[in-house]
């Protein structure tokens, strides 16, 4: 059953990326994220009492809580810098790195959970990560410097936003352990609301809010809604599940996302970045063998 979330949440998570994308265009990134949040959050706590697991709020443990709060914090970081990179880079360069989390979330999997690497893993992790290179292209942008500096910022935030979505799963996985994953998810949202909040006062950015326009509105609603739909799915795939194959099949949303950036954004794929998308989806098949 954690496969069928595991895919559940791939998909959204796919969408998420596209209509964000959308939502972005004339909204400061820090903002669209805080917002975003909200409509998480109020979408996973419909989710706890509609299941009833809001009753386990008064079994949490300490460590229990440690986690599911750092689980948070590395979430907000890794949203701050994925949905910076999305709105200063293409989405087909973006997704490819930040799913490139998935390696560095295998390897600490084994280091701090205790699950092997396979012959198998190990074989996906090197088609991932030549799949990964082949997907980053990069922009020729003659000699000026500034351009030089702008045009590789979404490379630094889209790295950023894969180290801490590496630490966000292993640090979810432990902190729901003892817990229903929808009440775990739902507590962690709380700690993102908070940090994405504070960056955008930190930044002197809430005063941007009156600017946005009503397209925008709807999309970072919906986004809000399809990252709800994929934490539930995700949280809950994870619960059951071995992290080092729940993320990479997690991870398959690159395919939902590119093929949504080719009809909505004309975003269309190189030869050679086809070829890196080819490899990561076979690493990727290869976990569930």
């Amino acid at each position: 059953m954690w496969i069928l979330f595991a895919f559940g949440s791939a998909i959204f998570a796919g969408l998420t990326a596209i209509l964000a994308k959308c939502g972005i265009k004339n909204t400061d990134s820090n903002v669209a994220t805080a917002l975003r949040t909200i409509v998480v959050l109020i979408f996973s706590w419909i989710m706890i009492f509609i299941v009833g697991a809001q009753n386990g709020l008064n079994s949490i443990t300490g460590k229990t809580m440690l986690f599911l709060v750092l689980s948070g914090l590395s979430t907000g970081a890794s949203w701050l810098c994925y949905f910076k990179a999305l709105q200063i880079g293409n989405v087909n360069k973006v997704t490819p790195i930040d799913k490139s989390s998935t390696i560095l979330t295998m390897i600490l999997a084994f280091v701090f959970l205790g699950e092997q690497i396979t012959v198998i893993k190990f074989v996906a992790m090197v088609l991932i990560a030549i799949g990964t290179y082949l997907m980053i292209q990069k922009k020729d942008t003659g000699n000026n410097a500034t351009e030089k500096k702008e045009s590789s910022a979404w490379l630094f935030y889209a790295l950023g936003s894969a180290v801490f979505a590496s630490l966000t799963s292993i640090l979810g996985k432990i902190g729901i352990q003892d817990i229903n994953s929808n009440l775990g998810t739902a507590i962690r949202t709380i700690v993102v609301l908070i940090m994405a909040w504070v960056v955008v006062f930190v930044t002197g950015k809430q005063n941007t809010i009156k600017t946005i326009d009503k397209n925008s509105w709807v999309f970072l609603f919906l986004s809000g809604i399809a990252t709800g739909a994929s934490w539930l799915c995700y949280y809950r795939a994870l619960q059951t599940g071995p992290a080092s194959v729940v993320v990479p099949i997690d991870k398959l949303s690159i395919l939902v996302t590119i093929v949504f950036s080719y009809f909505v954004f004309k975003e269309k794929l190189s030869l050679k970045s086809g070829l890196g998308l080819a490899l990561i989806v076979a690493g990727t098949l290869a976990l569930l063998l």
